[in-house]
């Protein structure tokens, strides 16, 4: 007899069959009927314990929380809420759970005390359903670039350049802390560190899939990286996934082509595969939703917000054209927004963005050509010397989404970006030889995984959409 999992037996025949399935005690009541859980659906399965001729000492170990293994019949229900249930024949106790300590109560919990409960915390429905559509956006992903001709590229965690230039990284050093060796000048040597020079956690994989994207044609990464911003707000992560294809032969046009089309395909693969958790999570931010003022509740549901990014072109305008939009926009002229626009140049907040998403285009935004000035290093320069060949997709509810640009392929001109910036050449050296031998344009861009999961979910604290969050003064579990 082969076990079962629950998704599977809730899907079965009522006619009556052997069944053999292994999960946790969710709730026991009337010291006969078990809900058990095995994390493959939200749903639990009633179990029905004949009480009356199983031993009392087994009876006091079914709590919440206890794994347990139960052999049975699989049955047409006899009561309201399921249409299956399971006679249970024996049911052996595989790991005990104290009542008194356990800590996922049958009963509502704050996000807070289960970010603290991390490790248990999938065990409520709330999570094991963003952990579930988590793996399938993970799975989508790499199925939309495989499909569509990628090579998938493992960049390295361990990098001596900061490819966002911002220098907030975690130092990776193998030297004594109370010691180190030290320069003539006094500063730390690294040269005698164990990379012989001073090396960080990666911030992106995107320059080093550059380079394979000049060789291999189409490459993408999707893997951790890490950034040192001493930052508490909902929206940050010091370690964090990122999705980076890169394409050779391939122009701003092309990028922002390639960009709304993954999305709309992991966003349809998401609808199809994953109903029962939406419409679960879509129901709990409706009920939170009741609790805020009207002014500040969505204008769409979950499904509908994944459906409007779906279902619409993607509308792309000028920085510049976007620019005009919002200062003469009525929240602008009226100073509702936090940030004022007043003039071209100014670097775009989220509501400025949710604005022209939600308010004015009323479809996802792909905003293109931004000042250089507020920009990456290797974002190729227009001609006019102003802007860059950079563009953003903006969501609703979101704002950013994805981050990308046509790359500087012009030696002479990466170098004096770099110089203007005070970026070592020596540092990096095999990034210009791209520029050296058989340069071309090409293009990607950036996803920050955690936020697409977010907006997925509908979870409004990006700790509550990564298993184990690292954050300021918290690295448990």
């Amino acid at each position: 007899m082969t076990s079962k999992t629950v998704a599977q037996l809730l899907k079965a025949d009522f006619k009556s069959q052997d069944i053999d399935i292994k999960g946790w005690v969710r709730t026991f009541r009337a010291n006969r009927f078990i809900a058990l859980n095995d994390g493959s659906s939200l749903q639990n399965i009633q179990c029905v314990v004949d009480f009356e001729n199983t031993d009392e000492k087994t009876l006091k170990r079914i709590t919440t929380g206890a794994a347990v293994h139960i052999k049975g019949e699989l049955i047409e229900s006899q009561g309201k809420g399921q249409s299956v249930e399971i006679k249970v024949n024996k049911i052996i106790i595989l790991g005990d759970s104290d009542p008194e300590t356990y800590p996922i109560q049958p009963k509502k919990h704050s996000f807070e005390f289960l970010r603290e409960n991390a490790h248990l915390r999938t065990r409520t429905n709330t999570f094991s359903a963003v952990m579930r559509l988590r793996s399938t956006l993970s799975f989508a992903i790499h199925k939309y670039f495989n499909d569509n001709g990628f090579y998938y590229m493992h960049t390295p965690i361990i990098t001596g350049s900061d490819a966002e230039g911002a220098g907030e990284m975690f130092r990776v050093t193998g030297l004594d802390p109370k010691n180190p060796p030290l320069t003539e000048t006094g500063a730390v040597n690294y040269k005698e560190d164990f990379f012989g020079k001073e090396t960080n956690l990666t911030v992106s994989g995107q320059l080093e899939a550059e380079s394979y994207a000049m060789s291999l044609g189409k490459v993408y990464t999707f893997g951790p990286t890490f950034r040192a911003e001493n930052s508490n707000t909902s929206r940050h992560l010091a370690e964090f996934w990122m999705i980076e294809p890169e394409v050779a032969f391939m122009d701003l046009a092309g990028n922002m082509d390639l960009a709304e089309d993954f999305l709309k395909s992991v966003l349809s693969y998401i609808l199809e595969h994953n109903r029962e958790d939406l419409e679960f999570l879509e129901q709990r931010l409706l009920d939170e939703e009741k609790t805020k003022p009207q002014a500040e509740r969505s204008e769409m549901s979950l499904i509908d917000k994944l459906k409007f990014v779906v279902d619409n072109n993607f509308k792309r305008v000028s920085y510049t054209e976007a620019i005009d939009i919002l200062k003469n926009s009525k929240p602008n002229k009226k100073k509702q927004f936090n940030y004022i626009i007043e003039e071209w140049g100014a670097d775009l907040q989220s509501e400025h963005e949710r604005f022209l998403v939600e308010k004015h285009f009323k479809c996802p935004v792909i905003l293109f050509d931004y000042p250089a000035n507020i920009k990456a290093f290797y974002m190729r320069l227009n001609e006019d010397g102003k802007t860059v060949r950079a563009m953003d997709i903006l969501f609703p509810g979101i704002g950013e989404m994805v981050g990308g640009s046509q790359r500087e392929e012009r030696l002479e001109v990466l170098k004096e970006k770099m110089k203007a910036l005070e970026i070592d050449e020596e540092e990096l050296w095999w990034y210009l030889d791209l520029r050296k031998y058989g340069t071309a344009v090409h293009s990607g861009f950036g996803l920050g995984f955690e936020r697409l999961v977010m907006f997925v979910t509908g979870m409004g604290n990006i700790r509550d959409v990564i298993p184990f969050p690292r954050t300021p003064h918290n690295a448990d579990f």
